[in-house]
């Protein structure tokens, strides 16, 4: 017998999902209208249900009506029909092979109606592939019994009861990840999950692999015999797809807000601009993600002392020195800090900027727009924000339908059969038990089709955001690549921009919709399918790597944020200090005593003493500062080269942990 891997969680996502925690006392309650995809995910992560006792009373009255219906010899598809390109063919009133070779006595003590709805789950559990992690099955489960509560399935109580004891006894049945195309609904995985209500399959308890008859006896249940429908009801539907739909949604509100924060760290590492964030200017383009994003940044770096801040006043990176600090306390710093002096041979045509800003130029460029990464952080983010939103919209709508088929109306009061009855059109088993295509996964897939295209961008604009921070074109004087490099022996941050450059292309490479490649099946009688499982499944898997990238960017902005602080706060020393002549040993092209503009540049050098010694403590906004506290809890500064594994490690830990944020807030 073979045991889940540490932490509990199987397949390929099995780095980022959690394993079910200890199940707590108060079960979810299931009714088919108000799950929500919070339930879902506490479900998921080990939570009971419990199966509300009104709408139990419409499963058994439409159990009751189809029994009933098929006892008065009436038609109906998948019920006394086969399915799909079989729908044409009639189950007689007795068997016709019992004498044939290769018969199962066992099955054959039951009707030829229950031996189809048996054999339609062991032959279309057929999936293949690494196992389907703990949370994706048990979400299918619920979704499964969820749906099921509504009464137009058809399927027995007793039967969808022991269906909800698989998640409330811990019982989680090996589905193999792929092998669905979205329509009839994610029939081969969903019968992994039924044929272990059978007896059949394989199944996990308690992280052990057994087969499924010894996994429900392990738990106290015993196989379950399907009656009518009831195998089509179990497997006809999208489970799989909005299982994973709903995992990932969750998944990307989470790294959303982490890519928020790692943005204005990055902001306050550039000392950059808020002029683009301010709420003005986004009430003339009022999309919902961009203003809330552009809400976000201002919160996140509100109370920064770097953001905005004048151009004259903040120093470039100059390499350490022996002879770079006098003061003791000045002597353990781990770089130099520079400016340029302009003279006023330079300032032509530019008076009125250096009538406002003092004519240093430090690490700050003087031009007064940010770099697009920077200035259109909530653009960017607000569109994947968007994206997010409107399939959290869709599948909010699809947890509380009913997605299987033929539907059952069995009451006169429902509107299928009222309206038949009004047009006064004869009443056939046609107006109650109704063909339809709730199946079909295209409304899920194409949305997430929009999150996929989305996943990349955010990715993408994080990677950019990272790469200008470690090259001393772009990084407005910040050392190169992030690191002091006194001996030139340092690569620092260098090749930590290759690892996120290599995950925005395999995510860019991934995100092509899978929606727009139909595969017609069952002999073309479903000709036309959404591989909406497809693309969920895709999704999931791609917020391992944008998790990875914007961890890569955290981890690197703090780096870059420590020196721009400790960088400001060492020029606001020297000059709280000192007198004028400290600081004006950090400012080139000075013209000597005596020269011409010696008397001007002391002048001037006075005043930026002045402005730095007045200046508060220079550092980031109040949340960033914290989020920078929690990654130095486990990550510390580095002054020189040293092993980054356990580094990236450790920040790729934490963000998928949601160290960092909790839905939007700082923890």
């Amino acid at each position: 017998m073979r045991r889940l891997s540490a932490g509990g969680a199987i397949g390929e996502n099995a780095g980022f999902l959690q394993s079910p925690d200890p199940m707590p006392a108060s079960p979810i309650r299931l009714d088919g209208t108000c799950m929500t995809r919070a339930d879902l995910v506490a479900i998921a992560r080990g939570r009971c249900v419990v199966l509300d006792e009104v709408q139990l009373t419409r499963v058994r009255r439409a159990a009751e009506f189809l029994a009933d219906k098929v006892h008065c010899g009436e038609p109906v598809y998948g019920v006394t029909t086969g399915f799909g390109s079989n729908a044409d063919k009639l189950l007689g009133a007795h068997r016709l092979r019992d004498e044939l070779p290769g018969g199962n006595p066992e099955r054959q003590k039951g009707t030829l109606l229950e031996e189809l709805q048996h054999n339609l789950i062991v032959t279309h559990a057929v999936c293949v592939g690494k196992p389907l992690a703990v949370e994706v099955v048990r979400a299918m489960l619920a979704i499964r019994v969820n749906t099921l509560m509504r009464g137009h399935s058809g399927i027995r109580v007793d039967t969808l009861q022991a269906l909800a004891e698989l998640l409330n006894r811990g019982v989680v049945p090996v589905v193999p990840q792929k092998g669905s195309v979205g329509a009839s609904g994610d029939l081969a995985p969903l019968s992994h999950l039924a044929i272990v209500l059978l007896g059949g399959g394989e199944a996990f308890v308690d992280g052990e692999r057994m087969p499924g008859a010894q996994a429900l006896a392990r738990v106290g249940l015993v196989p379950q015999r399907l009656s009518f429908k009831e195998g089509l009801a179990l497997n006809n539907g999208t489970a799989q797809m909005l299982a994973t739909a709903v995992l990932a949604l969750d998944r990307i509100e989470t790294l959303l807000a982490t890519a928020d924060l790692a943005a204005a760290m990055t902001l306050d590492a550039f000392a950059g601009r808020s002029g683009a964030l301010r709420p003005e200017v986004h009430a003339l383009r009022p999309h919902p993600g961009q203003v809330e994003t552009a809400r976000r940044l201002r919160t996140l770096i509100e109370g920064s002392t770097l953001v905005d801040i004048p151009y004259h006043l903040v120093p470039r990176f100059r390499t350490w020195a022996a002879d770079a600090w006098r003061e003791p306390e000045d002597q353990a710093r781990r770089f130099d800090i520079a400016w340029d002096w302009v003279p006023s041979s330079q300032r032509h045509g530019r008076e009125a900027f250096y009538t406002r800003f003092m004519p240093f130029r430090g690490g700050k460029k003087h031009q007064p727009q940010d770099a697009y990464c920077l200035r259109c952080m909530p653009q960017v983010h607000g569109a994947v924000r968007d994206a997010w939103m409107q399939a959290s919209r869709i599948i909010d709508i699809e947890l509380n339908a009913v997605t299987d088929n033929p539907l059952i109306f069995p009451d006169a009061d429902d509107p299928v059969f009222a309206e038949g009855k009004a047009a006064g059109r004869p009443q056939h088993i046609e107006d109650q038990v109704v063909s339809a295509g709730h199946f079909h996964g295209m409304p899920l897939a194409l949305a997430m089709s929009y999150v996929k295209a989305a996943l990349p961008v955010l990715a993408s604009i994080s990677e950019r955001r990272l790469a200008k921070l470690v090259d001393p074109a772009t990084n407005d004087g910040l050392p190169a690549f992030l690191i002091g490099n006194e001996d030139a022996t340092d690569s620092g941050f260098m090749i930590v921009q290759y690892t996120a450059a290599a995950l925005v292309n395999d995510l860019a490479t991934r995100a092509h919709p899978a929606s727009v490649y139909s595969v017609p099946t069952s002999a073309n009688a479903e000709d036309h399918v959404s591989m909406g499982t497809n693309e969920a499944r895709h999704v999931l898997e791609m917020t391992e790597d944008l998790g990875h990238v914007l961890a890569l960017e955290l981890y690197t902005a703090a780096q870059a944020l420590e020196y721009r602080q400790d960088m400001l706060n060492a020029a606001r020393g020297l000059a709280q200090r000192g007198g004028w002549e400290a600081l004006a040993a950090k400012v080139a092209n000075a013209p000597r005593e005596g020269e011409a503009g010696r008397a001007m540049f002391e002048a001037e050098v006075k005043a930026l003493r002045d402005a730095l010694a007045a200046s508060s403590d220079f550092h980031a906004g109040t949340q960033v500062r914290a989020a920078l506290a929690k990654i130095r809890e486990r990550i510390d500064f580095m002054q020189r080269d040293r092993a980054m594994d356990g580094d990236v490690s450790r920040i790729c830990e934490l963000v998928a942990e949601g160290g960092l944020v909790d839905r939007g807030r700082l923890v």
